[in-house]
């Protein structure tokens, strides 16, 4: 397939890729993951600016009418600078959550001027998207929440939270779901911050009779399953993008060693076999950059389970081109590799965190092993 950007998309590429140049420097980056919040406001304040923030969603509610393949650009561009901002949640899932809602927070989103986090993960899910324990029942004026959700990424500086609760049904149900924007200061609300293996500043919250305003509920109570899926795929799309950004950046990086590093009377680069690791290296990443564009572009599907079986492919194909590149671009780097200083470290980090997110290579491999994968049976 002959894939090629729009004149905009190329527009808004050079507008992050500028804005990456100035203010997304590894050192800059760095000190940022070392600060208290985690992430920066001043780079989220220049994200809103030049419009990323307000991509994904509907003019009609202060929006730029972007599509899937605008938000991958945006990922694959800033994944390069491994960024710690809520770039996720604001953006990818809440574009897929709130675009048709009519919500009243999304002009305040689109500005930058109000964060989310995606508070759906419990502990005892291990990756089954319907396993929700968190409960939500009607009360007057509104609704009460109950529960638990595990390593919510900004859970402990968000604004807001995007929670799922049961209204009705058993635990695994697919439905009786139903999906709340909730003030993460209320009354109710515990939250234990911590950072994750890559550094992202995550919380765990406990919900104890908090109240919920009933003009604060997302679409139909009981009725959110396809919401969730909605965010699902969303964010699998974006996490694939940012992938490919990194892992183009690890090769770059191992590239450059290679020619810089001095052994054996000259640089190491001009050993054959560390030139094929590195062609083995570009073959994963463009193998995970088709599977990227493919996610972006399925996105739009229509038939739900189609889309549903993609976005498991993607994740399968793209989790392991992550793990291998980045563990042979640690490798090549050698001891430097690991350490917390190295840019290459970190990256490798952040791919084994987005490998985990949202289902891991093998939770995608069965869903999609179930679905009769690509080949069709004859009945």
């Amino acid at each position: 397939m002959n894939f090629v950007l729009s004149d905009e998309q190329r527009m808004l590429q050079d507008t992050v890729q500028r804005l990456v140049a100035r203010d997304c420097g590894f050192e800059q980056r760095q000190a940022v993951a070392a600060s208290p919040l985690g992430w920066s406001r001043e780079l989220w304040a220049r994200c809103a600016e030049i419009g990323l923030l307000a991509l994904p969603f509907a003019a009609a509610q202060g929006g730029l009418d972007g599509t899937p393949v605008d938000l991958m650009i945006v990922f694959e561009t800033l994944g390069r600078a491994l960024p710690q901002e809520p770039l996720l949640a604001s953006t990818a899932i809440a574009g897929a959550v709130l675009r048709d809602s009519g919500t009243r927070w999304v002009p305040h989103i689109a500005s930058g001027a109000l964060t989310l986090a995606w508070a759906h993960d419990e502990a005892q899910a291990h990756h089954h998207r319907f396993d929700v324990a968190c409960t939500a029942r009607p009360v007057d004026g509104g609704w009460r929440i109950d529960g638990d959700k595990s390593c919510v990424l900004h859970g402990g500086s968000a604004d807001r939270l995007l929670v799922s609760a049961r209204v009705v049904g058993a635990r695994r149900d697919r439905d009786g779901l139903a999906l709340f924007i909730v003030d993460a200061r209320a009354g109710g609300i515990e939250r234990q911050a911590f950072r994750t293996h890559d550094g992202l500043p995550a919380a765990d919250l406990h919900f104890a009779a908090v109240a919920v305003d009933a003009a604060d509920v997302i679409g139909v109570p009981g009725q959110a399953a396809a919401l969730i899926d909605a965010a699902a795929e969303a964010a699998i799309a974006a996490l694939a993008a940012e992938a490919v950004g990194v892992m183009d950046a690890l090769l770059a990086q191992t590239v450059e060693y290679l020619k810089t590093r001095q052994q054996f009377g000259g640089p190491i680069g001009r050993f054959q076999a560390l030139q094929h690791r590195c062609a083995e290296m570009l073959m994963a990443l463009e193998q995970a950059r088709s599977m990227a564009i493919y996610a972006a572009l399925m996105r739009s599907e229509p038939d739900a389970a189609e889309r549903s079986k993609a976005l498991a492919a993607v994740k399968v194909q793209v989790g392991q081109a992550a793990r291998f590149v980045g563990q042979q671009a640690v490798q090549l780097h050698g001891g430097i590799g690991v350490s917390a200083e190295s840019a290459v470290g970190q990256g490798f980090k952040r791919l084994t965190m987005i490998e985990q997110r949202f289902g891991d290579s093998g939770y995608h491999l069965a869903q999609f092993a179930r679905s009769g994968g690509f080949v069709e049976v004859a009945r």
